[in-house]
This record gives structure tokens, C-alpha cells and sequence, in this order.
């Protein structure tokens, strides 16, 4: 009899899926602390994670754990190695965001060319028309690096130029003919990208290759007056390096939906500068979006159950050779 336990509330449409399972059981914790956890974690066979860290110490407390569903695509708060040592599948949900994170993109390359949130303020204090100080732009005819040419990445390019953007694309993971085939133009040196790009947008994992990346080299490198958007990982972006230059004026302004730290908890110097649009970690939290993540992960746990586990929504896909 499979116990489930959600960390954090799912979309309803997915709890009734996993109740509807004969013999399932699902517990439901809201808030997730060492207090509310000690006691489900004796008998999880099966996890939903969003937010909490699953380490070492968190798996020495679950030691009927048979699998580890992340409601997202996202991982770098999951010790892979200590799951895969376990012999303990990590899934994902690799298409059921893609949408929601690509627009989100999308609304924060808009809000920024078009300097939203300032006329937002002007206009219910009554101060009416455009301001020489407010410059904003057309997205269609300036040029948009992408930066990771995976299923959000490349949806984020085909909106790109559905606007009428000139898409470059950065992925020395792609073949070059895979971009040219898609109908972009791909950059093979990162640097050379970033010197013609108006807009760069990232949308790489955060793991020790991409870690801090958009650091002071990289901004430098940024066409003067550029705008930077980030919805993938904080963890990318040297935030001291980004704020230097935002204060410089050398880049022009930044979208974030991801910070080094989450959550946020004390007042980043970049948060003051108006050239600069946030939100906290929401570009996934749709409803449609929600609902697709849930179902993914009780989708993912009833097929592990069943034997059958599609092997694409698995990490450490070596586990299932060993599980075999």
C-alpha cells in the first residue's frame, strides 16, 4: 500500500488522481518543518517536493523512500547523488511548465522595454503622457540572445520571433544545425552573443558549470544599454556583479523571477533601481501550469508502483538499470 506525502499543497486535479489509486494513501503537509515531518517520513514510500532541500540528512529520516518526485524541472536543491546511492529515482516534470515559464519570459522582456510598472505609478498618481526619462521600446526589430536552447528556451525563441526579434541562440550542447533548423541564428562564442544582443535571457539548470555565470565578464560583455532576464535559476547570477552594473548604467535593466537566495529576505541593493522588474520565483506558478505538475508527478509515482516509469522523466536514470 504506497503512502505518498506531498510537501506542500498539489492541485487538487492531481491529489484526486493519487487518491483514486486503490490502496494509495496520501498525506498532505502544509507547512513543511522538521516538526510535521518526522512522523509521515517513517512511512513515505513516495515524496512530492517543491521547495524543501532533500538531503542526506532528510533521506536518513525516509528509510521507506522508493521515489522522489519534483514538481517542477528544476533540481539543485536535491542531493542526486544520495538519491541514486538509495537506488531512489528523481522525476521531473519536464513539459508541464515550459509554457508558463517561456511567457513569463516574455512579460518581463515587454514590462522592461515598455517601462510598465513606471507608467502603471505615473498614471494612478494622475501624471499623464510619456516621459523623456521613461525611454521604451519595440521588442520587434531588436535582437534577443538565448541563452540554453532546451524546451523552455526554445519556446522563449519562437515567441521571440513571433514578435518580430531577431533570435540568436547560445547552447554549445545543441548542434548548430539544430538552431539554424528551428530558424535562428546560432552563436557558437557566448561573448560574441552578448556584444550585439538588445536583450539576453537565460534559461540554463544551475550546476558548476553555469553557477554564477552572468558574472562581471559576462555583463561587461553586454551590448551598452542591454536588458538581462532571468527566469531559470538565481543561483546563474553574480548578484553583486548585476547590481554594479545596473548602479553603472551599463546595463540597461533586468527582469528576474529567480534570486541567489530564496526567498528573499533582505533588501537587495537592486531592488531600489526602477530600471528593474521582479517576482518572487512565479513564472511556473499558473494554474494550468500548477495542474500539469501535479498530475506529472502522481502520473510519475503510479507508473513507478506499476513498473512502469517512463525512463525521459528520470534524472538519475541509472537507477533503473540497477532497479531492473
Amino acid at each position: 500500500m504506497p503512502h505518498i506525502v506531498c510537501l506542500r499543497p498539489l492541485h487538487p486535479d492531481a491529489m484526486a488522481r493519487l487518491r483514486a489509486e486503490p490502496g494509495y494513501t496520501v498525506t498532505m503537509l502544509d507547512p513543511v518543518t522538521p516538526e510535521t515531518l518526522a512522523e509521515p517520513m517513517k512511512t513515505a514510500d513516495a515524496i512530492i517536493v517543491r521547495a524543501t532541500k532533500i538531503d542526506r540528512a532528510f533521506l536518513d529520516k525516509a528509510p521507506m523512500l522508493s521515489i522522489c518526485a519534483r514538481h517542477g524541472v528544476g533540481y539543485d536543491a536535491v542531493d542526486v547523488k544520495a538519491l541514486t546511492e538509495r537506488g531512489i529515482p528523481l522525476t521531473v516534470t519536464p513539459d508541464a511548465n515550459a509554457v508558463s515559464v517561456a511567457e513569463h519570459a516574455m512579460m518581463l522582456m515587454l514590462t522592461t522595454a515598455r517601462r510598465t510598472i513606471d507608467y502603471d505609478r505615473n498614471t494612478r498618481a494622475l501624471d499623464w503622457g510619456p516621459k523623456p526619462s521613461l525611454r521604451t521600446l519595440d521588442l520587434a526589430g531588436l535582437k534577443v540572445l538565448v541563452v540554453g536552447f532546451g524546451r523552455i528556451g526554445g519556446r522563449v525563441a519562437r515567441l521571440c520571433a513571433a514578435f518580430g526579434m531577431e533570435v540568436l541562440v547560445h547552447d554549445p550542447y545543441i548542434p548548430q544545425n539544430t538552431i539554424k533548423g528551428a530558424g535562428f541564428r546560432p552563436v557558437k562564442v557566448l561573448h560574441e552573443g552578448l556584444a550585439e544582443a538588445d536583450i539576453v535571457t537565460t534559461h540554463c539548470p544551475s550546476n558548476e558549470e553555469t553557477r554564477a555565470m552572468v558574472n562581471g565578464a559576462f555583463l561587461a560583455a553586454m551590448k551598452p544599454g542591454a536588458a538581462y532576464i532571468n527566469t531559470a535559476r538565481g543561483t546563474l547570477v553574480d548578484e553583486a556583479a548585476l547590481t554594479a552594473a545596473l548602479r553603472s548604467g551599463h546595463l540597461g535593466a533586468a527582469g528576474l523571477d529567480v534570486f541567489w537566495e530564496e526567498p528573499v529576505t533582505t533588501r537587495l541593493p537592486f531592488l531600489d533601481f526602477p530600471n528593474v522588474v521582479v517576482s518572487p520565483h512565479t513564472a511556473a506558478a499558473t494554474e494550468q501550469s500548477t495542474r500539469r505538475m501535479g498530475l506529472s508527478c502522481a502520473e510519475s509515482i503510479i507508473a513507478h508502483f506499476k513498473g512502469q516509469l517512463d525512463p525521459d522523466v528520470v534524472i538519475n536514470k541509472e537507477v533503473l538499470r540497477g532497479n531492473a
